[in-house]
Order: C-alpha cells, then structure tokens, then sequence
C-alpha cells in the first residue's frame, strides 16, 4: 500500500519549507536597510590654502619653490595623519626626491635616499579609493604588499589611471606645481632635488631663505706697472 498525502498536507508542506528562505531574504533586506550607504567621497579640491590650513602640507624645494597640497582625510584619513605626524616631526627635512620619472611621477620621503628606507613609525594598512591619478594626485608609494605604505610617497606629472585603486591617494597639489615640474629626474638624479622644509600651513612657517649662489670673484683693475709690463704678440 502506498501512502499517499491530501494536496492540502502537500501545499502546507511546501509553504513550510519555503517560509525559512522567504525570512533569510528579509533578514537580508532589513540589514542592508539598517546599514547605512557611506557618503560618496567629496572630489572637490578647495585650493584656498587659508582654508583649513591644518590639512595643507608646504614643501619648500630647493630650488626655492614652494608646493601646497591639500590633504584629504575624508579620502584617507590614517594616511593623512601620518603624514601630518612626520611633517612635525620634521621628518622630511633634507629629503631628496629620489625617484623621479619624467611624465610619470616625483618620490620622495625615504631618509636612506635609495628608495628601501621608511620611517620608524609601523607600516599602514591599505586605504585605497575611488580618487584618480590625475596631475597634481600625491599617493602613497609601497612595495608589493598592499599595507607597506610608511612614509614615501609620489606626485603624479600626467594622469595615471593604471595606478587607480592599487596605491592609497590622499591629496593633491593646490599650488607651485611648476616647481613640481621642475623637479631634476633620475633614479636618483645627479643632481636632486630636496626638501628643505615640510610643514603645515597652519604653523605659518616662512619658506626658508634661497640658496644664494656664490658671487664672482671680483676682477682687479690693472695698474700702471701692469700695463707698462704688459707684452703683445
């Protein structure tokens, strides 16, 4: 004998099994619902330096120029303060620029010069965005392992959209980027370029004296002896 069930035991059976995924899917709503969307990141730069000031980093360059960047904690705020920790600390006094790749980009912020070196401070984790490599992007560098980023970090010549969500953007150049520009290439360049002085615009630290090049040595007039001595061929 076989045992048959009523369609009515077999639709409530049905309904049962059904029930538990129908209630997974709106738990799974309700949550989504609970959690809210976090704000899309701000893409406008303000470039007035009095502007919040404390996030405005200056680089007097040896070359006499002086680089505003305007920092974005709401892109990457760990590495904004990092940077800000090291700016105070005067870290990056004296530094060269020792990567500097023409139409790509200009690195800086390794006090061994060769590229290998950091800060004592523990390396970051990973803050990568939504913001692009355009001229001007100032990233964090790294080496293959997404959270080695420390203290070095590259201001982009032209765009470079390859580098977009690998490397940790976390501000942009508000002004003196012709001295950016300027900034003497190689791996490491010859003759490179420096940092004399990084700091925050909210310290109002003047922009340290240029260097002055030596004056000739001035030219003796000669005297009657001179003259009377002299000899033409």
């Amino acid at each position: 004998m076989k045992f048959r069930l009523p369609l009515t035991a077999l639709m409530l059976g049905a309904a049962l099994v059904a029930a538990p995924a129908f209630a997974k899917d709106k738990d799974k709503k309700d949550e989504a619902a609970a959690t809210p969307t976090p704000p899309p990141l701000p893409t406008a730069i303000d470039t007035d330096i009095t502007h919040e000031p404390e996030n405005v980093l200056l680089l007097d360059l040896s070359d006499g120029g002086r680089v505003a960047i305007r920092l974005m904690p709401q892109w990457a705020p760990h590495h904004v303060e990092r940077i800000k920790t090291l700016a105070g600390q005067g870290f990056y006094n004296g530094q060269i620029f020792h990567r500097v790749i023409d139409g790509f980009m200009a690195q800086t912020g390794d006090p061994t010069g060769t590229g290998q070196g950091g800060s004592q401070l523990p390396d970051l984790q990973a803050e990568f965005n939504s913001m692009p490599h355009l001229r001007g992007t100032v990233s964090m560098a790294r080496t293959n392992d997404p959270n080695s980023a420390n203290s070095q970090f590259f201001i982009v010549f032209y765009p470079r959209f390859a580098l977009d969500k690998k490397y940790t953007v976390f501000g942009r150049v508000i002004s003196g980027m012709q001295y950016v520009d300027a900034i003497h290439r190689g791996e490491p360049p010859e003759d490179p370029t420096k940092i004399v002085q990084a700091s925050l615009a909210s310290e109002n630290k003047p922009a340290p004296a240029a260097p002055v090049a030596p004056a000739a040595p001035a030219l003796k007039a000669p005297s009657v002896s001179d003259l009377n001595n002299s000899q033409s061929n």
